[in-house]
């Protein structure tokens, strides 16, 4: 009985292939397990940030107001304070033990899809938004961002921050309650009337950099060396949200559109509230303040070692609080925005600046490109002089100017 002719070019294609197939899962379990990672490193900072953001607004507003704040809850069954450090972990104690009560008269179903909406939304946003450079590793680098390589990373981030208003209306209307329900219609017109100017702010950026991709935004910056504050300053106001609580207001509707929500559900409104000013402020960094790039100290190259990788973070980081600081110091120092007044501000301001400042860098960017790309700090000079006579003429025009007198009718 003859044997089988061997063929040695065959067999070494299939040791080939299975070489490839090996090596490819091997990369692909590498990489699940370093975005499992990610995610966990970045859920858990985040809720902590939050648990401790809160704490700090409360110092902030105590500091403002000239009283002390929560100085009292340190580490338990002790007499040590530790200047209200602990004040985190009884809030959310208090939140896990409280009694999960459902009144009756509610739409259940969206009731509770309500707070899941917002909270999955304002998590899910951080998929794409780098925290940080690379770190150094053998082969490839690791990339400081839990999906690296979004081509659409900025329609991601606005798509998942549009999603809120869903959150909004439906905890307004499933509570049934008529001071929830007109809290979210004002807190949806609100968000509505931001999204205009906020996307208006972002395709300038968008023209700029050439790309969606968050990370490469950063990296045009730090090429440059001029951050898109200096060149785009018309947007970066027009970006910069009030960091006011309209949608709660209190003082006119009990709690807005949260009224009937308490404990775990109540939480997760809350903490997506700070989420989003955390993400708000990660963008204004990213977009305008030049991300982890600072001049001198972090440079802008791909290849980096551990030292400069950490220093880019620590960079990120600090302006990222500093950025969440003003807001809290904005929000606790001056009267709040009246709710008309909020809205003459975004639809008569905010949107007609956003138009100028999308024609003003489309214009550069198309009749101009050298001037762009060789003489940015040109371009800021002449982007400088435009906002400064675009703001003289709406201060001149003064759309918000209103009478506060009331009208009185007779009879």
């Amino acid at each position: 009985m003859r044997g089988k002719i061997k063929n040695p070019a065959a067999d070494a294609g299939r040791l080939a292939k299975t070489l490839t197939l090996t090596l490819s899962l091997r990369r692909e379990r590498e990489q699940n397990m370093e975005a499992l990672i990610k995610v966990v490193i970045l859920i858990g900072g985040l809720m902590t940030a939050v648990a401790y953001f809160i704490l700090l607004e409360r110092k902030v507003a105590a500091w403002v107001q000239d009283r002390r704040g929560p100085n009292r809850v340190g580490i338990p069954l002790t007499n040590i304070r530790l200047g209200g450090l602990g004040q985190p972990l009884a809030d959310g104690l208090k939140f896990v033990f409280k009694e999960e009560y459902t009144p009756h008269h509610v739409d259940k179903w969206l009731y509770f899809i309500a707070p899941m909406v917002l909270m999955t939304s304002a998590l899910a946003v951080f998929a794409v938004i780098p925290f940080g450079s690379v770190l150094p590793a053998e082969g490839e680098p690791i990339q400081l961002v839990v999906a690296p390589g979004v081509d659409v990373g900025m329609v991601y981030v606005f798509a998942l921050s549009s999603i809120a208003v869903y959150g909004v209306i439906l905890g307004g209307w499933a509570s049934n309650n008529k001071y929830s329900f007109l809290g979210g219609l004002r807190s949806s017109a609100q968000l509505i009337a931001y999204e205009i100017p906020l996307g208006l702010g972002i395709i300038g950026v968008v023209l700029l950099a050439k790309s969606l991709r968050l990370e490469n935004v950063i990296t045009e910056q730090a090429s440059s060396g001029v951050w898109n504050i200096f060149v785009q300053p018309i947007g970066f106001l027009v970006f910069a949200r009030l960091p006011f609580d309209l949608p709660e207001a209190e003082q006119e509707l009990i709690g807005g559109f949260h009224t009937e929500y308490s404990g775990m559900k109540l939480l997760m409104f809350a903490s997506s509230e700070f989420l989003h000013m955390i993400t708000a402020a990660w963008l204004i960094v990213i977009l305008f303040l030049g991300g982890w790039h600072f001049w001198g100290l972090t440079g802008w190259q791909n290849e980096v070692g551990w030292g400069t990788a950490l220093l880019r973070i620590a960079v990120l980081f600090a302006k990222v609080f500093l950025v969440i600081f003003g807001f809290m110091l904005v929000r606790w120092s001056w009267p709040r925005f009246r709710f008309d007044q909020l809205m003459n501000l975004a639809w008569k301001v905010m949107l007609p600046l956003g138009m100028v400042n999308l024609v003003a860098v489309a214009v550069a960017v198309e009749y101009f490109p050298a001037a762009v790309h060789d003489n940015p700090l040109g371009l800021a000079v002449v982007m400088w002089g435009l906002a400064i006579g675009v703001l003289v003429l709406t201060a001149l025009a003064a759309p918000l100017g209103s009478r506060n007198e009331r009208t009185v009718i007779s009879v």
